[in-house]
């Protein structure tokens, strides 16, 4: 229960901090209870827990307004709609192929004004044709007109883009490949293998099963056809095509059996054969939200069973959550992370 108050305090302070502007001095105020433990020592428990409770509701508003951008000139987008611009950065994510481009998450290094490079950060989305060879670890000489995400009518397109911390935006521009394999190695070995597997799933199956095969099992959805898409829509089954939490939950019963019965139960070899996988797998389907989620709750479960301890799936909810919007404050404002954790909590009620 602690874990779950802690948590939820946590989470309450990021949504306080993107409703106002608190000092960072406002965090000292947990310590205000604490004196209270030489008189009420039969209260000891409930003290702690409150003053840890308000501590991290304040440590949590500050995080939120932490994680803000600062404009200035050494920001990305303060170049925004000034024209043409030339930048260097590196692809920091695997290509997301659509219906009629890939978009890339280039993490700006360098910008040239005046014929002088200088340092600058952030992430642009670049538009590119769907069929181009960038890869993960891509350094990339980019020239093109930095934008501002467009406001459209139905959709919050620029509050989307900006809860991934994506402020610019460019359209088709000209691309020069600087050098490749400059990305973090681990993950750019997870990414070749998600490729290969993609590519192993289109030889071997035919459509629209390979395209469904590729979306399901890792997630790669950009070749499923419009004409699937409104198939699964009408008959109320498009969820089947998002990696959730059930795929993890399977995945991970999988490797329990499978290492109780090759390793079995000394040295606790199969729980950590199931940590370590799982986490690939959540790396080669993308790292979405109900995936990540899945990933820190079956994690817990694991932990949990390491040490002797109870498990609890509202714990693991609770906590998973405080994880998640603590390395990034923006997601809690995100449709798939609302409804994964509202759809979870459902279930376990």
């Amino acid at each position: 229960m602690p874990l779950i108050y802690l948590s939820c305090a946590w989470v309450a302070g990021i949504f306080l901090g993107s409703k106002f502007n608190l000092p960072l001095a406002l965090v000292l105020t947990g310590l205000i209870p604490l004196p209270l433990l030489f008189f009420l020592r039969q209260w000891r428990k409930i003290i702690i827990l409150t003053s840890l409770s308000v501590i991290a509701l304040f440590a949590g508003a500050f995080c939120y307004q932490s994680s803000l951008p600062t404009v200035n000139e050494h920001c990305l987008h303060f170049y925004n709609d000034q024209g043409r611009v030339e930048i260097k950065g590196v692809i920091t994510a695997d290509p997301e192929i659509r219906d009629k481009s890939t978009h890339l998450h280039l993490s700006a290094t360098e910008i040239k004004l005046d014929k002088e490079w200088q340092e600058v950060s952030g992430t642009a989305l670049l538009f590119v044709c769907r069929y181009s060879s960038y890869k993960y670890g891509d350094v990339l000489l980019v020239s093109g007109k930095l934008e501002t995400p467009p406001q459209l009518d139905d959709f919050d397109y620029r509050g989307y883009l900006a809860h991934q911390g994506i402020y610019s935006i460019m359209h088709y521009s000209k691309i020069e490949i600087l050098e490749r394999g400059k990305g973090f190695k681990p993950l750019e070995w997870v990414y070749s293998l998600r490729n290969n597997l993609s590519q192993t799933l289109a030889e071997v199956l035919p459509e629209p099963q390979a395209s469904l095969a590729q979306g399901i099992i890792l997630g790669i959805r950009g070749n499923i056809t419009s004409s699937t898409y409104d198939a699964f829509t009408r008959t109320g089954t498009a969820h089947l095509l998002a990696i959730s939490g059930l795929h993890l939950s399977i995945v991970a019963g999988i490797l329990l059996s499978l290492g109780i019965w090759l390793l079995g139960r000394r040295h606790y070899l199969y729980i950590w054969l199931a940590l370590g996988t799982i986490w690939i797998y959540a790396l080669l389907t993308g790292m979405h939200p109900p995936v990540i989620r899945a990933a820190i709750m079956v994690s817990l479960f694991l932990t949990a069973e390491l040490l002797g301890r109870q498990r609890s799936a509202i714990t693991a909810l609770a906590f998973a959550a405080a994880i998640m919007v603590g390395i990034s404050p923006q997601i809690l404002w995100t449709a798939s992370f609302q409804l994964s954790f509202l759809a979870m909590a459902g279930l376990i009620f």
